[in-house]
């Protein structure tokens, strides 16, 4: 584990209600979101992260645009996708945007490449679920060529090739930092540790431990592949407030809306006072309470994964955009520094 665990935020700008309980506009929804990075950094914060969705319960489509809206007022934090859908989109326009990204944060851009849990965006741009693997295998190995920097070569069945081409801009730092995003695959975890890359676990439900056995199959490959050691970092829903029971009480309508309403369309069963109680517990995946209930659940987890960093996914279906600031507050001033102390 790095000798101090970076902690930052995700979300994925779902559409929030206001005081009067009727859901924000798209527009505000993305305002603030960006208010909400800002805060962010200013509670010290390293990493805010905006996910990719086509969907109405979800504002944000094009997460490289409202980072850069970010980036324009912030200094420090650093700014990444959450993750990108690399299946359906265009690996040399994903490296364009976040290269460019990078510039005008001043070499603060990270992108986390995935398949993305929702697919919508593959029939809004005229691909085949059919071909679900083969899209990501081949873009995933146009992107890690594009990472050098240099002149690539490459032929697939997915776009057309290159042909000794440089993509433009360059980095400063002449590499974009990239991540793997992975929900439990160990084809995906090997797949991450082929082209060197950082692997970001997606912690959405169960036990954090149960991914200890990718964790480590992670560092075998890389060791076996002759790659150098690569960070790991987490991502798991969660929401602080000022005590266990006010953030129970506070997030739960909107969270169980939220499972119910994903759920009817994937054929989950409804979301139960017992199994939202077991998730919250030492063994579930919701880091959701105190502060002291938060940094002692963060720190567990980095401690049994060898975690790097921890994304806390703190945007949950419409819990108003005013508890999602206070809850930012109390995890950068309050569970920030008890999770350093705990791990020191």
């Amino acid at each position: 584990m790095a000798p101090q665990l970076q902690l930052g935020l995700d979300t994925f700008g779902d559409v929030t209600v206001g005081a009067d309980g009727v859901p924000l506009s798209h527009p505000q929804v993305i305002r603030n979101v960006v208010a909400e990075a800002v805060l962010a950094e200013e509670v010290g914060l390293s990493f805010f992260g905006v996910g990719e969705h086509h969907r109405p319960d979800f504002a944000v489509s094009a997460p490289e645009v409202v980072l850069a809206a970010i980036a324009g007022q912030t200094r420090r934090i650093h700014l990444g996708s959450a993750v990108t859908v690399l299946s359906s989109d265009d690996p040399v326009r994903v490296f364009q945007r976040f290269a460019t990204l990078d510039a005008v944060s001043s070499g603060r851009a990270e992108v986390i490449l995935g398949r993305g849990s929702f697919v919508e965006s593959f029939p809004l741009f005229g691909l085949d679920l059919q071909d679900y693997e083969v899209l990501f295998e081949e873009k995933l190995d146009l992107f890690g060529r594009l990472l050098t920097e240099g002149p690539v070569t490459w032929s697939g069945t997915t776009r057309a090739g290159l042909d000794h081409q440089k993509v433009y801009p360059f980095t400063d730092a002449g590499r974009l930092t990239t991540w793997v995003g992975v929900g439990g695959s160990p084809q995906s975890v090997v797949r991450a540790a082929r082209y060197g890359l950082p692997l970001m676990l997606a912690i959405i439900g169960g036990e954090p431990a149960r991914f200890t056995p990718l964790v480590d199959l992670y560092h075998r490959a890389l060791s076996q592949l002759e790659r150098a050691d690569q960070p790991v970092g987490a991502h798991s829903p969660g929401y602080v407030a000022a005590t266990d029971a006010e953030a129970r009480e506070e997030m739960f309508p909107h969270y169980r809306a939220m499972q119910e309403r994903i759920g009817r369309e994937r054929g989950w069963p409804p979301m139960t006072v017992d199994r939202f109680e077991h998730e919250l517990g030492p063994d579930g995946a919701l880091f959701v309470g105190s502060p002291e209930t938060v940094a002692t659940k963060i720190a567990r987890a980095a401690r049994t994964l060898g975690l790097s960093r921890f994304d806390l996914k703190y945007s949950l279906g419409t819990l108003p955009h005013e508890r999602l600031m206070k809850s930012i507050e109390l995890y950068g001033t309050r569970v920030a520094p008890l999770v350093q102390e705990m791990l020191a």
